[in-house]
This record gives structure tokens, sequence and C-alpha cells, in this order.
């Protein structure tokens, strides 16, 4: 970002969740800011109320006639394509067009930068170090890739001295970026549209961690050397003597240089205790005092979509972002964990064709372990449809007498009927919108 002087940006898929937070930087800077996406939602509808101009309507006619000037400088998300109307007149006309990835990278050269990438957990121990560093008076900007809960903006601008960043995967977006120090949270292989293979996916993250300049942390376990970090397991930052409360964790620290007693989480799910611990080794390695630290986790507001937990009249609902297998997988397990008598029903509605098709088998081997399936056509996202693959497959796939298909509209009705007591409602689309408008009635708890 040239800050010498106020620039003109347009960003085209603003209403994702990585370029909304660097629309929210680049307003914050005093540039001019505005934006295009395909639909409204609640992200571009909080960016709007901040004051950026957002149109939906991909045509260059949509466009005022001074962001047709050759001086707008456009941001692009990996989601977009080169066909798109809007970006191919700004390539046309020689205007300085960027991807994301390679905005952020900018915006980070030459400041300290911490960086957090891994399949699962980048957006939680992103959130978790981002409080920890709030909470401990330090200099920083974070771009999250989500929301704390009852906060409306994943941008936190605290002073520019350090920036708290997810390195995102997803078209090797996070190749671009030389952190200071990282932390990489799991390698299970995903976008395999991308990668082709798991070999060349866990590469990548073999390359980005050649690419961090100081210390790099790595969830226990994984082919990538590193401090290492989990939990009941021998490694340099491990949590111990485990015991769950209502709502989260009490548990025990040891750490390279010492050992932390009775820390508590107020957040459930064995793997956001994971993230927890990883956050802590991220922020020992930067040099804050974890006398001070631990005891921040217990304030931690939570995120947005990440295991919130609320009772709708009896029942207890669980909203989770979960989109891949693993990820499906640790809520049955804090399911069965914090609930383990009572009878579950998963509401999952798959994210992405390709994702789909190339982890069908273990879609259906996590998904038959709820008692009760109920599933809703694929969000489509970036992608167009392919053959044979659906909501519906999927469903065939599972043996299970439990389960159905439905609109996203009728989620409702699935708590009226089923004869579960816990429910985890699940998927990365537009899921989330549908739970929106269904909080009015729920407590959180």
């Amino acid at each position: 970002m040239r800050t010498n002087h106020k620039n003109i940006y347009y960003f085209i898929g603003i209403g994702g969740v990585g370029m909304s937070a660097l629309a929210s930087l680049c307003l914050e800077e005093g540039h001019q800011v505005y934006g295009y996406d395909k639909t409204p939602s609640e992200i571009t509808n909080k960016l709007i109320q901040n004051g950026i101009e957002i149109r939906f309507d991909s045509s260059i006619s949509a466009l005022q006639h001074f962001l047709l000037s050759n001086k707008v400088e456009v941001i692009y998300s990996a989601a977009i394509p080169e066909s798109h109307p809007q970006l191919a007149f700004y390539k046309k006309q020689g205007n300085r067009v960027t991807k994301r990835a390679k905005f952020l990278a900018s915006i980070c050269n030459g400041k300290k930068t911490l960086a957090i990438a891994g399949t699962h957990g980048k957006t939680t121990t992103t959130s978790i170090l981002t409080h920890i560093f709030d909470k401990s008076n330090q200099s920083f900007t974070s771009l999250m890739g989500g929301f704390f809960n009852n906060t409306s903006s994943n941008l936190f601008k605290n002073g520019s001295e350090v920036f708290i960043v997810e390195a995102d995967e997803y078209d090797r977006s996070f190749l671009h970026l030389h952190p200071t120090l990282a932390c990489i949270t799991s390698l299970d292989p995903d976008h395999l549209d991308i990668y082709k293979t798991k070999t060349a996916f866990i590469n990548a993250f073999i390359q980005f961690s050649e690419q961090v300049d100081q210390d790099l942390i790595v969830a226990y376990g994984l082919p990538i050397s590193g401090y290492t970090y989990g939990i009941e397991v021998e490694a340099d930052y491990r949590a111990y003597n485990i015991k769950i409360s209502e709502k989260g964790y009490h548990f025990d620290l040891t750490t390279p240089n010492g050992k932390f007693k009775n820390i508590y989480l107020n957040l459930i799910g064995t793997h956001n205790l994971s993230n927890s611990v990883g956050a802590i080794a991220v922020a020992d390695q930067f040099g804050l005092n974890i006398e001070k630290v631990v005891p921040t986790l217990k304030n931690f507001p939570g995120v947005y979509r990440r295991m919130n937990v609320y009772k709708w009249d009896d029942k207890i609902i669980i909203d989770d972002y979960a989109h891949h297998p693993v990820e499906i997988e640790s809520v049955f397990n804090t399911i069965k964990s914090f609930y383990p008598k009572q009878k579950n029903c998963v509401v999952f509605q798959p994210h992405l064709f390709s994702r789909t098709r190339d982890l069908l088998k273990d879609f259906i081997t996590v998904l038959s372990k709820f008692d009760e399936v109920i599933l809703m056509d694929i969000y489509p996202a970036r992608e167009k449809p392919i053959k044979g693959i659906n909501g519906k497959s999927l469903l065939d796939g599972i043996s299970h007498k439990r389960k159905r298909y439905i609109q996203k509209n009728e989620i409702q009705k699935i708590f009226k009927t089923s004869e579960a007591n816990i429910f985890a409602l699940l998927g990365a689309g537009d899921i989330g919108f549908e739970i929106q408008q269904l909080k009015s009635k729920f407590i959180n708890i």
C-alpha cells in the first residue's frame, strides 16, 4: 500500500473475509475505497455502513466515471475469474491490478509479521493471538479471517509495528509472504483443484516454512521442523492435566522456559485448546511475558461461527464453519466430550464441488458418525457444477437410516421434528446467513 499519498482502491470480491479486512485497512489509512461483489452479505453490509460504496453489478456501466480512470488501483480476490468484465477492463486499460495475496504481502513488507498457516485453525489461532496482543497492550495490526463474537470488523488496528495475518494456502497465496514468525496448525490436504496431489500440497507448506525469517512453530507430528506444540504429547509447548468445564477447559502448560498451572480457556473443543497453545507459543517466541499472556485466555470473546454454542428451547445448537472432514470430526468429538449421552444431529452444507468430489469418502465416513444427518446442496462459491457431484449424491453414500436432504430455509423445521438434543450446523457457505436469521430465537450460553 502506498501511503505517501491518498489512493483510490477498487476491490473486486470485496465481500470475501480476507478482502474485507484489507479494504477496511485502506479506509482506515484514509484512502478512497470502493468495491464489487456478486451478492450482498453481512460483510458487505458492514462495509457499506462504514462508508465503502459497493456495487453488485459486474458490468463496466456500473462503474462511476471516476472509477474508469487508469489511476484507480485494483485489488482482486483469487476467486475472481480473469473473465470478470471489470477485472478484464482494468487489466486491458493498464491500471495497477494486484491479487489479494500480493497486496497483503506488500503491506507486510518491512514489518514484523506473525503469520498463521494450516488447513484448519488459522482463524481461531489468529484471533486468539490478536486477543493476546490486545490485552498485552502491544502496537500491532491484525487482519483476521473471521470476526470476534459481537464485533463488526475483522480488522484490529492498534499501531503498525507488528502485523498479524492469516497465511492462506488457497491458490498458493501464502507463498507471497516472508513472515518474521509463523505457525503451521495442520497439513490435511485440501484445495486439490489447485494442488492436484497431496504431495504438492505438503510441499507448498514446506516452501512456506523456508520463507520464515526467524522462528517457526508447528503442531506436533507435522513433517516440518520447528518449535512444536500440542496436547498431552512431548512437544515444546504442551497442554496437560486437562479438565473439562461447562464452557471450556482448565489445563497446565509446559513451555521451553517454564510451567504454568491452572490456565482457563473459555472455548470448547480440544482443537481450539490446541489453537490456544499455538497462539501462546507464537507470543512467547515473539517475546511477550507468558505469565501475563495466559490469564487473557479466560476472557477470549470467541470467534463468529467457530464453535458458537446456543440454546433453542431445550435444544443445544452448535454453529461452526467446519467444511472439511477433519474439521467436522473435531466438532463431532467435541459434542461427544461435552454431551456424551444426548442424541446429536448434523446439518451440513457442503462447500465446493471439487472438495466434495476429492474428499467424498472422508465426508461420508465422518458424517455417518452422527446420530442423524441432514444435508443441503453444495454451496458452489467460485465453482461451476461437476456432473454427478451434489448434496443428494453425498447423502446417497451415507449408510444411515436417519438422513434427509433439505433446503437451506428449512433448518428451523429440523429443530422441531428431530429427536436429537444437540445440533451441529456446519458449513462455510450461505448457511451462515440462514443461521444469522435464526439467532434472534437463540440464547447464548
